[in-house]
């Protein structure tokens, strides 16, 4: 069954509240929930005119509601409880499905999206779905939202165990503000699963920063610096998601503007997925979040959350980086300069 165009509602309310289609993840037959059993268990929140697969996985659907007040209601509850017993208590990713916005239309400068990192074919990138519940969710927000905030021009952010300096894009190693808090231990003892994904370097996590992105607000096209981090690298997504874009060049550094030199591969980041960047994904590869509200993943149009919350997890460099990318690295560029 194709997907229907649906139409953006208009009028002079929010627009997000007016949608009257909702993108569900988790759930489809690929799952062993049929398109009819969806339905009638999203009818408790309205008319369903229709649920439609989101794409060929098979685990994603549009539900299409007959008005967006329904679509609305149904939106609210699942993003305080996600789950549905009618659906055997499955945790749900639930955003708002729109229509594709003109700077996203078919055949503009677009790349495609990935829904795995495995599907990326770029080596030493990994991503684990629902790393942390929804309850632990909820917890690790409330936690950072109890604490002060230091405003950036787009975002807010936080940092624990050592700052990080936007302005030398570094950390001062002399500086340690303290221990990681206790309300992330949720998170860092379930690290060693990436063991189980050929990640098999053990490291002791000591710096934390912590990302608020609000609706539409991106990141620029970076690779974090080598001299201030060792190899790998872990962001956790929280609240909101959002799509990642890898560049790379096939010049011999980063710097090289030309378009037709330029590689490019997308992977979207659920709310509650834990993104590792090691080896080459981390040190050859340019890491950006696109500026916009709306992302098109697998034809679908996913509107971003209110927030996204990252938190990211790194190990200081305590001396200069020996990695196998000379190009990309600060430490050697500064050996072969002298």
């Amino acid at each position: 069954m194709g997907l229907p165009k649906f139409s953006r509602p208009k009028g002079g309310h929010d627009r997000e509240e007016l949608s009257c289609n909702l993108y569900v993840a988790n759930c489809g037959p690929a799952v062993g929930l049929t398109l009819d059993r969806i339905a009638s268990a999203f009818t408790s929140f309205g008319i369903v005119k229709g649920v439609y697969p989101a794409d060929e996985t098979g685990c994603r659907v549009i539900v299409s509601y007959h008005d967006h007040a329904s679509a609305h209601s149904a939106l609210k509850a699942l993003t305080q409880s996600p789950c549905l017993r009618d659906l055997g208590g499955r945790s749900l990713h639930v955003r708002y499905s729109v229509e594709r916005p003109p700077c996203l239309a078919k055949g503009s400068d677009s790349v495609q999206v990935y829904l795995e990192a495995s599907e990326l074919n770029i080596p030493g990138i990994y991503l684990i779905h629902d790393f942390v519940s929804p309850q632990q969710e909820e917890q690790l927000l409330a936690a950072v939202d109890a604490r002060p905030w230091h405003s950036l021009a787009k975002r807010r952010v936080q940092h624990y165990g050592y700052e990080f300096r936007y302005d030398i894009r570094n950390v001062n190693t002399h500086q340690q503000l303290g221990e990681l808090p206790s309300f992330v231990t949720c998170v860092t003892e379930r690290i060693p699963l990436f063991r189980n994904l050929n990640e098999a370097t053990a490291i002791s996590l000591d710096q934390l920063t912590v990302n608020e992105y609000p609706a539409g607000v991106g990141l620029s096209p970076h690779i974090d610096t080598h001299s201030a981090f060792e190899g790998s690298i872990y962001s956790l997504s929280l609240s909101g998601s959002c799509i990642m874009e890898f560049r790379a060049y096939a010049g011999d550094t980063d710097s090289d503007t030309n378009s037709s030199n330029l590689l490019r591969k997308a992977i979207y980041l659920p709310p509650r997925s834990m993104l590792l960047l090691s080896g080459e994904g981390r040190y050859a590869w340019q890491h950006y979040i696109p500026h916009h509200k709306v992302d098109m993943v697998k034809d679908t149009m996913i509107r971003r959350g209110p927030r996204r919350v990252s938190f990211t997890f790194r190990k200081v460099r305590k001396g200069p980086c020996q990695c196998d990318y000379p190009q990309f690295c600060d430490s050697q560029k500064v050996k072969r300069d002298d």
